[in-house]
């Protein structure tokens, strides 16, 4: 697949506003990556943000912005601070802010930009990212809010932008983990420490704009399955005439598959199809067309499509097993967090997600399961084209703590199983899951159903984990059900290391710091079985270490030597070997990185050390019997 397509050349705009670059830098004490110390508030994230579906006329909004805090009570603010770069959250070095906010204060954005509207378009106005519930004016006048921090949306702003300067204006709250709010937040946490990781409110992903004809596509669903058969359906904004859709495939400029559908869908196939896997992530172009009255081309978007279809079959010993194209694959990955000590959500810039899986990929790794969050758009494009398959987690929250019923974890079920005490969470109690009002579960939804949506086109991503470890988990059947229901074309893993229920396909069992599963309980033979956590080993580097006058930590405490640390990866990798020729299908070591006070990653916080180099941990993962 051609990287022309993704590294558009951007249509600077004017930035309208007196604030000054020279003023801007970094703020804190705390490490930082290398591309970190690279960023200016003129190359800040100027990649085109939506690689699934490109088109030409966009405006990167990034850059310095205006910037107040007040009280939730102000109608406005009385003065604006200047020099916050977006889009970096309020409280990381690299916004320049670097400031918490409590939970009776709301932040505020503001900027001008320079626009030439043309007639029979419609203009509008992109946010990738912004924790958690915001209102946004353009000129004056509210476009509308938004509630949800983890995802993108849009505004249709055609009606408020003029020839010459505009002004965009927000007005964001961040209640993180406060009481009752029952907010999708992951990791953050306002008291941030072990497992807990600072919050990351307002902005924290790209800002643009973008111009389509009057009748355009909004979005687009495709599935390209192992047969060479493409499903493209597209929904469409405007009115006023008939369409068809016409779809193009390409591969290597050369059309090898065309097709015009009525209205919004198209199915074509493609003769000799090249599969997509992780070994050989071959991916097609597409042209994809809006064809008005007498043939007018009336929108147009670039995409591409991986074919690959995902399932499970029986092995010989009457394991489910995860399958690729129908061939038998074990899933070997790393726990990933996706935080940064300058930037948290998201990376300080696209050149760092590549080197991430790089190393990811020279380990021997096949698989990434993405923990608690949903990356930016940019994330699930680069993993499709190096050729990682996804575990994709819901964002998981709730009511400040009282959302999480006991744990029952899968090895309660065995015969072999003696608690060790009964400490809070009582593993064998039979609270498995919480009560949340209709309101934060409809919410819940919302997010759920967006999340897949905007996935849906990625060959990457092969499952789905709605829960993890009971955290947040109410209505599973339901909402797993619903999960099946909605994207047969993958497989769902109801809640990672329990609670377990019996929807879905996979049973998944965490266990630190060795890998184990309860392989004598019946009830899991019907389902594929996997070590969805294991391992956590900590090893401290210094000089790379977030804040040490914390607690830094790894599971299974901290090994004396370095020889050591090594030694307890190599005999967890031993260990999953010999469980995957009892049939289990997949392991997640915990993690890639450390993380602010987790130091149980193969690589430093600031990207700067690998623990084990990735030759290494090839020869570590192939003798282990890892590696298909």
């Amino acid at each position: 697949m051609k990287s022309i397509r993704i590294k558009l050349s951007v249509l600077l705009i004017g930035i309208g506003m007196t604030v000054s670059a020279q003023s801007w830098k970094p703020v804190g004490d705390k490490i930082m990556t290398t591309w970190a110390e690279k960023v200016t508030p003129e190359n800040v994230w100027q990649e085109y943000p939506r690689p699934q579906m490109v088109r030409q006329q966009w405006k990167n909004l990034n850059g310095l912005w205006e910037y107040a805090i007040t009280s939730n009570r102000a109608a406005k603010p009385e003065q604006w601070e200047q020099n916050i770069l977006v889009p970096f959250a309020l409280e990381t070095p690299l916004s320049g802010v670097g400031r918490r906010i409590d939970s009776n204060e709301v932040i505020w954005y503001r900027r001008t930009f320079q626009l030439t509207p043309k007639d029979h378009e419609r203009q509008l106005l992109n946010f990738e990212g912004v924790d958690y519930k915001c209102m946004v004016w353009v000129n004056g006048q509210l476009v509308g809010s938004h509630i949800g921090g983890n995802l993108p949306f849009s505004f249709d702003v055609t009606d408020l932008v003029k020839d010459g300067k505009n002004e965009v204006k927000l007005r964001v709250i961040d209640g993180t983990d406060d009481p009752d709010l029952y907010q999708l937040r992951g990791k953050q946490k306002r008291k941030n420490g072990g497992i807990w990781y600072t919050p990351s409110s307002g902005i924290w992903a790209t800002v643009w704009m973008e111009s389509v004809p009057e009748t355009y596509i909004e979005s687009v669903k495709i599935l390209a399955d192992m047969y060479g058969k493409l499903k493209a359906e597209a929904k469409i904004e405007g009115v006023g005439q008939e369409t068809q859709l016409k779809v193009t495939v390409l591969e290597n400029d050369k059309v090898v598959a065309v097709k015009r559908g009525n209205s919004d869908y198209v199915q074509l196939s493609v003769k000799n199809v090249k599969l997509w896997s992780p070994a050989n992530p071959v991916l097609y172009d597409l042209k994809i067309e809006l064809i008005g009255e007498a043939g007018k081309v009336l929108d147009k978007v670039s995409s591409y499509a991986g074919f690959r279809t995902v399932g499970k079959a029986y092995d010989a010993a009457g394991n489910w097993q995860f399958t690729l194209n129908g061939e038998k694959i074990f899933h070997l990955g790393p726990l990933d967090q996706g935080w940064w000590p300058e930037s948290f959500l998201l990376p300080p810039a696209d050149e760092a997600i590549v080197w991430e899986m790089d190393f990811l990929k020279k380990a021997g790794f096949n698989m990434i399961r993405k923990h608690k969050k949903a990356e930016i758009r940019r994330y699930y494009y680069h993993a499709d084209r190096m050729g990682f398959l996804i575990w994709q987690d819901q964002t998981s929250g709730g009511a400040g703590g009282r959302e999480w019923p006991k744990w029952k974890r899968l090895e309660t079920l065995s015969n072999n199983y003696k608690p060790k005490n009964k400490n809070w969470w009582q593993e064998e109690a039979d609270l498995v899951e919480a009560d949340w009002p209709d309101w934060a579960h409809n919410q819940y939804m919302d997010e759920l159903k967006t999340m897949i949506d905007l996935l849906y086109n990625h060959p990457s991503v092969v499952i789905w984990t709605t829960f993890n470890e009971r955290w947040g988990q109410h209505r599973s059947v339901k909402i797993g059900n619903w999960v099946q229901s909605y994207d047969p074309s993958r497989l769902l893993n109801i809640a990672s290391g329990g609670n377990f229920f019996e929807v879905g396909d996979i049973a998944d069992q965490h266990k630190y710091p060795h890998p184990d599963f309860p392989l004598d309980v019946p009830l899991y033979n019907d389902y594929v079985k996997v070590v969805g956590e294991f391992g956590g080993h900590g090893w401290a580097v210094k000089n790379h270490l977030w804040d040490v006058n914390k607690r830094n930590w790894g599971y299974g405490g901290l090994p004396k030597t370095k020889e050591e640390y090594i030694e307890r990866y190599i005999k967890s990798c031993n260990i999953l070997g010999e469980l995957k020729k009892k049939g289990i299908s997949a392991g997640v070591y915990t993690q890639t990185t450390d993380v602010e006070g987790e130091i149980n990653g193969l690589i430093t916080y600031d990207r700067k050390v690998m623990k084990i180099s990735p030759d290494r941990l090839y020869e570590i993962h192939k003798n282990a019997g890892l590696l298909d």
